[in-house]
């Protein structure tokens, strides 16, 4: 089957790959490559690496709304365009040029959690389950309807180690549509408006730390957390991130902290034990190591960053 393949982010790759060893791929498509981290160096997508690696054409054009691009694309004949998290929605004359539909995999059991940023949604919203859709993309976010959805457990997953079994769970999906596709195998399901949500994407207010919130939301900020958006608090006046954390068994007063052997924040209904933190300025470490670093003792203070 001839495809073109569009994504991004890691979550893409996995899909990217299957194509490459099972399909006739064309060309792949990212979005332009932007600076990212402190020295906001220009740094190629995953997906644009993995292409280049296979040496795969790839494009990288700043918008698909131009007559060249849907031109490029019908002179390449595609029979199905495959999206995973590209990063911008295709436009209608796109949308028909391959004979056999554009296909996207979404992070989430669609109507649930259209959008940008699923998987950290669930988490925020404390889903007990999740997991991917393989849609007909129509105009409209996330709107089309679906051919096959596989659940997983969210658990106390973070968004990193989520997103990553999803990617997986994504690429297996997407190889069984479309061997289904090329019989005419496939069954079209509606999505239910009434249930629709939307992921908004994720900011830094939305994964903030502070004593009112509960132990659960507490937890769920920080593994909803990521480079991005990252979930940070201040202890006695220091800000840091913090990474990954825990339930504590004991009972703190909202807004202190414990710091004898472990780093223990006290929220509204529990404490959280700080597993590993990256206080301003420095490198990743536990909350032990950031307390003997700190000469911390005793019982401190803490609140939003």
């Amino acid at each position: 089957m001839r495809v073109i393949f569009m994504g991004t982010p890691a979550f893409a790759v996995p899909t990217l790959r299957m194509l490459l060893a099972d399909h006739e791929v064309i060309a792949v498509y990212a979005r332009p490559d932007r600076p990212t981290g402190r020295g906001r160096k220009v740094a190629q997508s995953p997906v644009a690496r993995v292409a280049d690696a296979a040496g795969i054409e790839l494009r990288q054009p700043g918008t698909l709304r131009t007559v060249d691009e849907s031109e490029r694309l019908k002179a390449d004949h595609p029979d199905v365009i495959v999206v995973a998290a590209y990063g911008a929605i295709l436009p209608p004359e796109i949308l028909e040029i391959p004979r056999l539909g554009c296909l996207n995999v979404h992070a989430s059991l669609l109507p649930r959690w259209r959008g940008a940023a699923p998987i950290q949604r669930a988490i925020l919203a404390s889903d007990r389950t999740t997991g991917v859709s393989v849609m007909r993309m129509a105009e409209g976010l996330d709107t089309g309807p679906w051919c096959l959805q596989e659940s997983v457990d969210v658990g106390d997953k973070s968004a990193a180690d989520l997103t990553a079994e999803l990617a997986g769970v994504g690429a297996d999906a997407m190889a069984r549509v479309l061997e289904r596709l090329s019989l005419g195998l496939l069954e079209w399901h509606a999505q239910d408006e009434a249930k629709a949500t939307y992921a908004a994407k994720v900011t830094k207010a939305d994964v903030a730390l502070d004593p009112s919130l509960t132990i659960e939301q507490t937890l769920a900020r920080v593994r909803a957390s990521g480079p991005s958006a990252p979930s940070r608090l201040s202890v006695m006046g220091r800000s840091m991130t913090v990474l990954a954390a825990h339930r504590h068994d004991g009972w703190l007063v909202p807004g202190m902290a414990s710091c004898e052997r472990d780093l223990v924040v006290g929220v509204s209904d529990g404490a959280a034990v700080l597993d590993a933190i990256v206080p301003e300025g420095r490198s990743a470490m536990s909350g032990e190591a950031y307390i003997r670093g700190a000469r911390l003792h005793g019982a401190c203070e803490w609140g939003p960053a």
